[in-house]
């Protein structure tokens, strides 16, 4: 077994859905959610600026990718032994995460992002960690439509900007071979998509006998 697997994404994509009935179907996982519920205390420091307003003008690239990396070792640290953490974005998506927003603030490329991020992350060691894209598209413009139409709500301010780099960053991240497995959601129902991120991770998924508990 691994000891972590992550769901990765755009907003909306189905990630906390895809978690819970992964969690659902074996008992060695623990799910470890998101970061931020791992590392409250500097989340909830920046949060009194205004959590957009720190995110996306106050913070430089540099605090934000640091801060993210903390709270993911942090997140790990968590995982009981002989379990298999169950991640709410893993360590690529928090690497397209902090590139999209650098993107945004400084004006760069997605691609000069992801090196500047890459550069600041440097050659930390990453978690042996399983980790599914799961993207509304392949197409960059048709995934940014989908998410931004389940939202319910117009995005707002900056957020547009950001979401559309951040669907460029999993793009590329994904043809440069950063994911384990990609999964396309397009037109897909959800128990369709639950099956294949199943299959992605069959090989280490234990399968129980007939009747007996998970």
């Amino acid at each position: 077994m691994p000891e972590f697997i992550s769901l990765n994404g755009p907003d909306n994509v189905g990630k906390t859905t895809q978690l819970r009935r992964l969690a659902e179907h074996w008992s060695g996982f623990q799910p470890l959610g998101a970061v931020h519920e791992h590392d409250p205390e500097p989340w909830e420091r920046v949060a009194t600026e205004g959590y957009a307003r720190w995110w996306f003008e106050i913070s430089t690239t540099v605090e934000l990718t640091e801060m993210l990396l903390a709270s993911h070792a942090k997140r790990a640290a968590a995982r009981g032994a002989d379990r298999t953490g169950l991640l709410d974005r893993g360590l690529p998506m928090l690497f397209a995460v902090a590139a999209a927003t650098c993107a945004v603030k400084d004006g760069l490329t997605v691609r000069e992002a992801i090196n500047t991020v890459s550069g600041i992350a440097g050659s930390q060691t990453a978690l042996p960690e399983t980790s599914i894209l799961l993207l509304p598209s392949l197409d960059p413009e048709r995934s940014y439509a989908i998410t931004s139409a389940r939202e319910g709500r117009p995005w707002t301010g900056i957020y547009p900007a950001y979401q559309k780099s951040l669907h460029a960053a999993l793009l590329h991240q994904a043809s440069h071979g950063m994911y384990t497995a990609v999964v396309n959601c397009e037109g897909r129902s959800l128990d369709d998509v639950h099956a294949d991120v199943l299959d992605r991770v069959g090989a280490h998924v234990p399968v129980p006998p007939h009747g007996s508990p998970r």
